[in-house]
């Protein structure tokens, strides 16, 4: 059970909005029945589902807005013309301290834009990255950037491997995390002058942290590491091609075992089996992306996902809450000076 706080939600950010929100909260509230939400949103969508569930009404608080971002917005204009949308409010809450974090499963630029700039970033940070977990064989991985900046440098890709190691430490309760670059190849030549230069920087720094090198992309489902840093371009391919790969033999499977009656009478045997593998990668379960390197809580859920998915993104904001991550990550952060020494950065302990 976790201790209670108050969230505030974007309810018409998503696909399927606000239902996925509503019932996102419904599902939340069985397993954090302390916490509290801020529903932004229209009225006359939000109030005749709170009006039905009475557990649910009791704890939010409804600010009605009939604005809202939609996937077609670009960032840049949703910043100037979107101050009156329920995502910019649900962010000013976060920075008025009325809530602890803010879930959206609105447009990622357009949320990471407003929080930005509203929340600003931590000290010492260039540019907040988008992080989240995967499944691998041992138990999960971190993974940052993925699609807040397509391009980055060396510093970028440094602070993203101090802030990976907070969350895994934080979130997976690692004790060590070992942590990864990921690149074309394992060898020390390979990839471009940003990832050989982040990976010196790694090497040589008085950093506390384990730098495994460089890994690729079949290294991530292995868990070769525990934290995989790569740029948001990267990131977010690799994050689509593994959803989408995952989708994609589930339905190889529900097609096998509909082929024939004796594929059917198979699934009987086999059922529970395969029930935990659908579990253990089921996108859901992973749903909901923390907007780390910022001065407060954002978490971003994919756009379509449905409640269950929605009230894992209600989750993750919680955990981040309770754990303090932010307070951690500006602790490591604060032993890290740059310095640029003939065109080069260099990272060291103060």
């Amino acid at each position: 059970m976790s201790l209670g706080c108050t969230l505030s939600l974007d309810a018409m950010g998503g696909d399927d909005a606000p239902g996925i929100v509503l019932e996102g909260v419904n599902l939340a509230r069985r397993r954090h029945p302390s916490v509290k939400y801020l529903l932004f949103g229209d009225r006359a969508k939000l109030k005749p589902y709170l009006d039905k569930n009475p557990e649910v009404a009791a704890l939010c608080t409804l600010h009605h807005t009939e604005v809202a971002i939609t996937n077609e917005d670009k960032p840049s204009q949703a910043v100037r013309s979107g101050r009156e949308s329920s995502m910019w409010k649900a962010i000013q809450a976060v920075k008025a301290g009325e809530a602890a974090g803010i879930v959206s499963a609105g447009n990622t630029g357009a949320l990471m834009a407003m929080s930005k700039l509203t929340m600003r970033t931590l000290p010492g940070i260039d540019r907040p990255a988008i992080c989240s977990m995967f499944p691998n064989m041992h138990g999960d991985t971190v993974m940052l950037d993925l699609g807040a900046n397509a391009v980055c440098d060396v510093r970028n890709l440094v602070e993203f491997a101090v802030m990976g190691e907070c969350f895994a430490k934080s979130v997976m309760e690692q004790g060590r995390p070992r942590i990864g670059l990921l690149n074309i190849g394992s060898e020390d030549l390979k990839g471009t002058d940003v990832l050989r230069d982040a990976a010196q920087v790694l090497r040589d720094s008085d950093l506390d942290i384990e730098f495994h090198g460089f890994i690729e992309g079949d290294d991530i489902a292995l868990g070769t590491v525990d934290v995989v840093v790569t740029d948001g371009f990267t990131g977010n391919v690799a994050l689509k091609t593994a959803e989408g790969t995952a989708k994609l033999y589930s339905q190889f499977l529900r097609n096998a075992f509909s082929s024939s009656i004796l594929a059917k009478f198979g699934l009987l045997f086999v059922r529970p089996v395969l029930s935990k593998v659908m579990m253990r990668t089921d996108p859901r379960r992973y749903n909901g992306a923390l907007f780390v390197g910022l001065n407060g809580i954002a978490v971003k859920s994919h756009g379509g996902t449905d409640a269950l998915g929605f009230s894992n993104a209600i989750g993750v904001a919680i955990d981040m809450v309770t754990r303090d991550l932010n307070a951690q990550i500006a602790k490591e952060l604060s032993r890290l000076n740059w310095n640029v020494t003939q065109g080069q950065s260099v990272a060291v302990s103060e």
